[in-house]
């Protein structure tokens, strides 16, 4: 797995870094190449790799359905959940200390493991995602038991435009005191979006304050929609 690790060292992370803190979310771009992503789209019929499958119509979550990856996952998601963290647990401290609250996050992915496990988190949460024409994903944050880590990853497996029409990623802002803010992005194949996993800091004229954060995907016009989702917390169930 040097080739990713290499690719995620040399990823601008100062500039991830800025609109993280900023926005809330930073799209990094070619994390992962054209054939890495055709062969996770692959594997999504692979036996013996996923411990649980959704359909998101049964739980009104949407319409689509994803599958949670088994431990262990393969090599590529562990170099890309393990390397990112590093990256990225500086500015979830950050967050913690200007909101002023006592949460501390490890410097390792295998340290934050470790705190969930002891909570009883140890399932993965990992998740490959498919829509078809139609498919969307209603507004949610990704939580899964006490212990969570403020951010979180998704990894684009299909091109915009060409694959499929539609199906944006709709990340959104509930400011207090006022109307509601949504950003929609279309990141391409192979790129990767890191955004907050349900709130962010944003300083007001009294200090900082919470800015409670909500995602999905809007609906597909046409063609199949493929994602990965990374999340660092592991889940109670």
């Amino acid at each position: 797995m040097t080739d990713i690790t290499a690719r995620l060292q040399a990823t601008d992370w100062a500039t991830a870094t800025e609109e993280l803190h900023s926005k809330g979310f930073s799209i990094v771009e070619n994390i992962l190449t054209p054939a890495e992503c055709e062969q996770l789209i692959k594997d999504y019929q692979a036996p013996d790799t996923y411990r649980k499958t959704i359909s998101m119509e049964r739980y009104r979550f949407g319409s689509g359905e994803y599958k949670y990856f088994r431990y262990p996952l393969p090599p590529l998601i562990t170099a890309i959940r393990q390397e990112v963290y590093t990256h990225i647990a500086p500015v979830a401290n950050k967050w913690m200390e200007v909101l002023q609250t006592e949460t501390k996050f490890p410097d390792t992915h295998e340290a934050l493991q470790q705190q969930c496990r002891e909570n009883g988190q140890d399932k993965p949460t990992v998740l490959i995602l498919k829509y078809g024409p139609g498919g969307f994903n209603t507004l949610h944050q990704d939580l899964y038991g006490d212990i969570y880590f403020p951010m979180q990853i998704v990894l684009f497996l299909n091109e915009p435009g060409k694959d499929y029409t539609g199906g944006e990623f709709v990340l959104t802002e509930q400011i207090p005191r006022a109307q509601s803010k949504a950003n929609v992005l279309q990141p391409r194949q192979g790129d990767m979006l890191i955004f907050t996993t349900n709130f962010r800091p944003v300083k007001g004229s009294r200090g900082y304050y919470r800015v409670n954060m909500k995602h999905g995907v809007s609906p597909l016009h046409t063609g199949n929609r493929h994602t990965l989702g990374i999340i660092f917390h592991d889940a109670l169930t």
